[in-house]
């Protein structure tokens, strides 16, 4: 049986290697077995550590996944409490848990990292310590916060005040709650792990962060998330959840309007404008490009193709730019001093949507997307009817000279 570490792997298979010359076959299959052991061991993460005061207790390692929790494994605890148990990473970060009983200590994993967690019973929830990984710390800040506060809102009720007054006083609280956490959890790192279990806290037992009643607020915070995971994270089933809901709750805080249109706009303008700040905060309006031919862009500078991906615009629009090309791009940035400092040296005009909703008004389900506009404002061609870079550059000529 094998087990090496990162180390023990290297080594392993150097000596395998270098035993091939002796006897090929046999070192070859050697080589191989060694080779699939680190697979299989660089693919996992660990959690391992002591709860004390728990001999002969039952410690359940389980999944907190989106149809409910699974338990993946347990150990029966000895006078040490020492435990280990590994698992398959995930696809994209992911939630699991620790739990005796009703004491559960919640993790966060990204990727192989060995997680160490101490505590003993009966304050294993409260006063645990978890090291190797940053998920899992700032998910036990997230819990240590969302506990003080269902604390304060438990005093606050034991004084008996008028209804009213009781009520005002929560929804200042968990509105001050809820901006602390948009602050330091979702929008400093929206494409964490814990951004994401921070939308899912609860308080009084309902949802801090609704999704179907959604506020403005919430809705940009699901979106900032969103945003993030799509670009970071497409394969998870995570991002596909957080993405419907993120849309579904965009949806719920835009009802539509029955506003007459004067039919000289409806035979002028053929695409839905958008009057979004630019880097100055100056208002910048889609309709007013017309008589140019305008490359409507969404996107996301926090994600890792950004660059590259700018410099070929970059290439397109110094090339065309003094033909009548202007580019138009949508940032949907959590982080505005972000989104600013990477927008700065970029000629064309950059915008930010900080809730969300031109990706409904444009229909836009994953990013970048683009659409193509022609000199009378109509809606040309949007990027999925465009295969390639070369057939890009070819519509854009072919609007330039029409």
């Amino acid at each position: 049986m094998l087990f090496l570490g990162a180390n023990g792997c290297t080594f392993a298979a150097q000596k395998a290697k270098k035993s091939m010359k002796k006897n090929s076959i046999v070192a070859a299959a050697s080589l191989l077995l060694v080779l699939a052991a680190c697979k299989e061991s660089g693919e996992q993460f660990q959690v391992k550590g002591h709860i004390a005061e728990a001999a002969d207790k039952v410690l359940y390692f389980e999944a907190a996944a989106l149809d409910g929790i699974q338990v993946l494994d347990s150990a029966k605890l000895d006078k040490q409490g020492a435990f280990s148990f590994k698992h398959k990473r995930p696809d994209g970060p992911d939630f699991y848990r620790l739990r005796i009983g009703g004491q559960v200590v919640n993790l966060g994993v990204d990727s192989t990292e060995v997680i160490t967690v101490e505590g003993k019973l009966p304050s294993l929830a409260t006063g645990y310590t978890v090291s190797g990984s940053v998920e899992s710390e700032k998910i036990k800040e997230l819990s240590a916060k969302q506990m003080a506060l269902q604390e304060q809102i438990r005093q606050l009720a034991a004084r008996q005040l008028p209804i009213g007054d009781f009520r005002d006083s929560v929804d200042r609280m968990v509105e001050a709650y809820k901006q602390q956490i948009c602050r330091e959890y979702i929008y400093s790192n929206p494409r964490s792990g814990y951004a994401y279990y921070a939308l899912f806290q609860r308080i009084n037992g309902g949802l801090l962060f609704n999704p179907e009643v959604a506020s403005r607020e919430d809705v940009r915070a699901f979106g900032a998330v969103a945003t993030s995971w799509d670009m970071y994270y497409p394969h998870s089933l995570r991002t596909v959840n957080l993405h419907n809901i993120a849309m579904r709750s965009m949806k719920n805080t835009r009802k539509p309007v029955a506003t007459p249109i004067p039919e000289e706009l409806v035979r002028e303008v053929t695409l839905l404008d958008l009057a979004l700040p630019d880097l100055r905060g100056a208002t910048r309006r889609l309709t007013d490009l017309k008589g140019k031919v305008v490359l409507l862009d969404f996107t996301v500078y926090q994600n890792q193709a950004s660059p590259a991906r700018n410099i070929a615009l970059r290439e397109l629009y110094n090339k065309y730019a003094t033909q009548g090309l202007e580019i138009y791009q949508v940032a949907f940035d959590a982080d505005e001093h972000f989104w600013k400092t990477s927008a700065d040296n970029l000629p064309w005009i950059c915008v930010r949507d900080a809730d969300g909703a031109s990706a409904t008004t444009y229909r836009v389900t994953s990013l970048p997307t683009y659409f193509l506009i022609d000199r009378g404002n109509g809606l040309y061609k949007r990027s999925s009817d465009i295969k390639d870079a070369q057939q890009l550059e070819a519509e854009i000529q072919k609007l330039l000279r029409g």
